[in-house]
C-alpha cells in the first residue's frame, strides 16, 4: 500500500482487471470489446472511479479468463 492511500475495493478491482489484462496482452479497447463496454468506462474501472455493475464483473470475468479471486483478492494486505 501506498502511504497514506486507502485501498478502496473499486480501487482494488480496478488494478487487478488492468493486471490481468495486461498479462494476457490486452489493450484496453481489446478487453472492452471483449466484454462488451466501452474503452472509456473500462479506464474508469481500471482507475477506480467507476464500480461497475454485478453484469459488468460478469462480463470481465469471462473476457479475462479468470477467478473471482483474481479479480477481487487484495494483495497488498
Amino acid at each position: 500500500m501506498i502511504l497514506g492511500v486507502k485501498r478502496t475495493p473499486p480501487i482494488i478491482f480496478g488494478q487487478n482487471v488492468c493486471r490481468l489484462r495486461t498479462a494476457l496482452k490486452l489493450t484496453q479497447e481489446s478487453l472492452a470489446e471483449k466484454a462488451n463496454l466501452s474503452r472509456r468506462f473500462l479506464q474508469s474501472i481500471e482507475a477506480g472511479t467507476k464500480s461497475p455493475t454485478i453484469n459488468t464483473i460478469v462480463q470481465l470475468k469471462k473476457a479475462l479468463g479468470c477467478s473471482w479471486n483474481e479479480l477481487f483478492s487484495d494483495t497488498d494486505d
